[in-house]
């Protein structure tokens, strides 16, 4: 079931990031968080911007958010998407479902552009943005450093036609 995030969400969440953190160039970041950090992100990011999981059995199988892209005023309908699934729940079509959910509630909010990053190399990242209509515009070569090895990042953007 795809549902609204709650505070109660945050230690489930957070064990989905550190595992990213821990063992993967999903992310930057190189040391683990603390629930508190994802219970802050969660008030931050719903006072604004649609945030969902993906529950099954009371376990949080995923979550996906929207956020700020840049802060100039100009941004203002524009929006960067992250999504994380537990690393057990991956090839069931789960991200697909809470990806597409969230997609749809940022087109009804009338956001006109959607940017994804992805730290390369993620095949499975990049299918599920192309997938869904998303399209590469942007590669940069050698940006972040971890586990001692320089990691590339690209984005990806789709467009909501006749939004403004």
């Amino acid at each position: 079931m795809i549902r609204k995030v709650r505070i109660e969400d945050a230690q489930q969440l957070v064990d989905i990031y550190n595992y990213y953190v821990l063992n993967s160039v999903v992310t930057f970041d190189d040391i683990p968080f603390k629930s508190i950090f994802f219970e802050d992100k969660i008030k931050t990011v719903t006072s604004q911007f649609p945030f969902y999981v993906y529950e099954e059995n009371d376990e949080i199988l995923g979550y996906a958010y929207a956020n700020k892209w840049r802060l100039k005023p100009a941004y203002k309908h524009t929006v960067e998407s992250t999504i994380y699934l537990k690393h057990t729940a991956t090839g069931k079509q789960i991200g697909s479902k809470l990806y597409t959910h969230l997609l749809s509630e940022l087109k009804k909010q009338n956001y006109h552009a959607i940017i994804g990053g992805v730290s390369l190399p993620n095949d499975v990242s990049i299918k599920l943005h192309e997938n869904l209509g998303f399209k590469k515009v942007a590669h940069y070569y050698e940006v972040g450093l971890k586990f001692n090895k320089w990691v590339d990042v690209a984005f990806w953007q789709l467009k909501f036609e006749n939004q403004k």
